[in-house]
């Protein structure tokens, strides 16, 4: 049985390539790639002369003769591998319907993986990251992207996001206008020369951006609301009583304040103070 290999590639810096993803874009028969110019370009550095083809979204016809062609070279028996310009393929790109044909033609497929934009930004930013999502490119429009950070205005967890530098400033001032001046992280250029993580909130990220034009590829990771969609908000006194028998059970005051706040609705700041100042009066 032959594979589709999902390739991860580096996002900028070369030297987070695997050793393992460079024997499969060694021995594969084919490379499909979503820019065959970036991807020469990191084949030529690593000197693997496997066959390019590209598979891109940018013409619709086109994508079908080339994902017809990736098809013809599974069901010949010979392996191929997805590669995007950086990072996984699959994620914000075409590739989820290369691996869709594949599995219904009855190829394998399995995941070589790497570099990522998303988990590198999110793991930087200080944010949560217990739970997240990742909404891909924001709308170009903004009907379209005031829509969907409206959406998203109750998502309780870390949500994350890929813009374009020079739509930057339209998309932190939609958000705060729709989702408040919530906190987030600005990553530009990750792994890069030039790589720039800015923490803060949205109204700081608007000032800094609008002094300092942005440039370079932006992961954006935005805080969440740090409780259930529709969750009721518990009382003070539910509260103290949740924190009592989580304090029975000998757990660390920052785990009690965690666990309480996810359950209550409370901020977890707030939850924290009754923790350690059981004396509080904070309603």
């Amino acid at each position: 049985m032959s594979t589709l290999y999902l390739v991860a590639t580096p996002i900028g810096n070369l030297e987070d390539i695997s050793a393992r993803a460079l024997r499969v874009l060694r021995e594969v028969a084919l490379i499909a790639a979503e820019d065959t110019r970036v991807t020469r370009h990191l084949l030529s550095h690593f000197a693997i002369a496997t066959p390019l083809a590209a598979y891109t979204d940018a013409y619709q016809r086109q994508k079908a003769g080339r994902q017809d062609r990736v098809l013809q070279v599974l069901d010949g028996g010979q392996d191929v591998a997805l590669v995007s310009d950086a990072g996984m393929p699959g994620l914000a790109d075409p590739g989820y319907e290369l691996v869709q044909a594949a599995l219904a033609a009855g190829h394998a497929v399995q995941a070589i993986p790497g570099p990522s934009a998303i988990a590198t930004a999110l793991v930087a930013s200080g944010l949560p990251s217990d739970r997240f999502l990742f909404v891909g490119f924001l709308p170009r429009k903004v009907a379209e992207r005031r829509s969907l950070l409206a959406e998203l205005a109750d998502e309780p967890g870390t949500w994350i996001a890929f813009e374009a530098p020079h739509r930057l400033l339209d998309a932190l001032a939609d958000l705060l206008a729709v989702q408040g001046d919530r906190q987030l992280a600005v990553a530009r250029e990750l792994t890069k020369r030039f790589e720039e993580i800015w923490r803060g909130p949205v109204s700081g990220a608007l000032a800094h951006y609008t002094a300092n034009p942005p440039r370079g590829e932006i992961t954006l990771v935005v805080a969440g609301t740090g409780r259930r969609r529709n969750q009721e908000r518990w009382s003070e006194a539910r509260v103290r009583e949740a924190i009592g028998l989580l304090a029975e059970e000998e757990m660390a005051p920052s785990g009690i304040a965690r666990v309480a706040a996810r359950l209550s609705g409370w901020p977890r700041a707030e939850v924290y103070d009754l923790v350690v100042r059981p004396e509080a009066q904070l309603h």
